[in-house]
């Protein structure tokens, strides 16, 4: 049965997201953990809270659930909104500055 969680909004990039979501997808609960504590950066962090928070999920939708079951069976990193900004530049004219901004969802599903 699956299980997802969903971070939407968060103030990161998604081409920065999306390199470490491509380490961990298709990974079992146990070894994606294992992978995110060894990387540094937000990206990892970020990323860690929707794979706990899914997990939380699973335990209360399965009940008792063996956490050696459960594999990451989607991992979606998405382009949110993105607010504008003004940086000005040489000769009276003004750079855009993108504030990007990503939405994750994550669906755990269980091995037979």
């Amino acid at each position: 049965m699956e299980v997802r969680a969903v971070c939407r909004y968060v103030k990161m990039s998604p081409y920065k997201l999306r390199r470490v979501a491509d380490l961990i997808r298709g990974k079992g609960v146990e070894e994606a953990e294992a992978i995110l504590n060894l990387r540094i950066g937000k990206a990892p962090l970020i990323l860690k809270k929707v794979l706990q928070s899914a997990v939380y999920n699973a335990r209360q939708k399965l009940g008792d659930v063996n956490l050696s079951n459960l594999y990451i069976k989607t991992l979606l990193v998405d382009q949110g909104p993105f607010l504008k900004r003004i940086r000005p530049m040489a000769r009276g004219r003004a750079g855009l500055i993108r504030k990007r901004s990503a939405h994750i969802t994550l669906i755990l599903d269980e091995r037979v």
